[in-house]
């Protein structure tokens, strides 16, 4: 070892990465490193790459960014900045994270008292449905029609009752009416809408109906053979349908429901025009009374006791006598329940003006038909 600086050989003096080069012509001299405001206005050349020589200066990011910033690597040191040709590449002096999400706003409250609800999350949305609060918080589901929806059941009841007086062609166009709106009203009140096949397979099933017993005089086995036909047929589609096995399921059986309750609706067809007469007009004066703003058994007790007054009424008219209280307060008692089911699980207004008018009626009819067969 000695203390001369290496020569290298055959007239190589070694390359000393320290020692600064001279300049090519028509550049000016670059300056050292120490000095980066002089190095500002020029660049330097190494193997053909280019490169800019100005130093970025250190910036500190803030407090709140520091825990979400990526390493740098060995050039973090410098503001980001690392020197080609040693596995670097530039970087920027700091890097832009994303501003930290902010919680969902709560929506108003709908009703000025209890707090809305925020919206979906992508862990599921954690919002019930109004039935569901309602029995967590010990409350009723049941939200009943009210007077507008029992006046359109009444009016329709009138006219069953004035068309049947007159016979049984007349009495078929208030009964399709109610038909078609037995089954669509059933399909809104499961949640199922818009079911068009579904209401329009039920509507057709009650028209059905009809037509059969109008050709076979009135014969009741005419309704039985039409349900029955149109459950197997009700099936069939169900099981040509490429949806879940649930789905399927809950179709079918809504399918079933809405078209029995619109074909059962065709009872007033088969029964007696007397006892159509009485029964209808006891179940409107029923649902009009169930309406009003009195505490539920008090309601119940005065629209059947108002059903048995309208049916001795009407039975004085069309020759029952006193049996028209009975056939009155047996249907307004069918039309409650039906009026119940129309009420229950917070329904829409659409159900209100649909399964809330045409189910008192459509329940009806069964009750009709018995005791108008076991009275006249």
């Amino acid at each position: 070892m000695t203390d001369q600086p290496y020569q290298g050989y055959d007239g190589y003096d070694g390359y000393d990465p320290y020692r600064q080069q001279p300049a090519p012509q028509g550049w000016p001299q670059q300056q050292p490193y120490d000095d980066p405001q002089a190095a500002q206005p020029y660049t330097q050349q190494w193997q053909g790459q280019t490169w800019e020589t100005q130093v970025q200066p250190p910036v500190a990011p803030p407090a709140e960014e520091t825990a979400y910033m990526p390493s740098q690597g060995a050039g973090a040191a410098y503001g980001g900045y690392q020197e080609p040709g040693w596995g670097g590449t530039q970087a920027p002096a700091h890097a832009q994270t994303p501003a930290p999400a902010q919680p969902p706003a709560q929506t108003p409250p709908t009703d000025g008292s209890e707090p809305g609800y925020g919206p979906a999350t992508v862990a599921g949305n954690a919002r019930i449905t109004d039935a569901q609060r309602a029995r967590l918080e010990g409350r009723s589901p049941i939200i009943e029609p009210g007077v507008q929806p029992a006046g359109l059941t009444a009016l329709l009841g009138l006219l069953l009752a004035g068309a049947a007086a007159i016979g049984p062609y007349a009495l078929v166009v208030p009964l399709v009416a109610l038909q078609a709106v037995t089954a669509a009203g059933w399909f809104r009140l499961n949640g199922m809408w818009p079911a068009r096949q579904g209401i329009a397979l039920a509507f057709a099933g009650a028209l059905t109906a009809d037509v059969a017993l109008l050709a076979s005089g009135r014969t009741p086995a005419a309704i039985l053979g039409t349900l029955g036909v149109w459950v197997l047929l009700a099936l069939v589609l169900q099981l040509r349908s490429h949806a879940d096995p649930d789905e399927r399921m809950y179709g079918l059986m809504a399918t079933v429901a809405s078209a029995a309750l619109a074909i059962v609706a065709s009872g007033y067809l088969a029964s007696h025009g007397d006892a159509v007469t009485v029964g209808a007009a006891s179940v409107a004066v029923a649902v009009l009374v169930r309406a009003l703003p009195l505490p539920t058994p008090a309601s119940v007790a005065a629209s059947l006791l108002a059903a048995a007054g309208a049916g001795a009424l009407a039975g004085a008219l069309t020759g029952l006598g006193s049996a028209g209280a009975l056939l009155g307060a047996g249907a307004a008692v069918c039309a409650l329940i039906g009026h119940r089911v129309a009420s229950y699980d917070y329904p829409s207004r659409f159900v209100h003006f649909t399964a809330g008018v045409a189910l008192p009626l459509a329940a009806a009819a069964p009750a009709v038909y018995l005791l108008g067969r076991a009275l006249v």
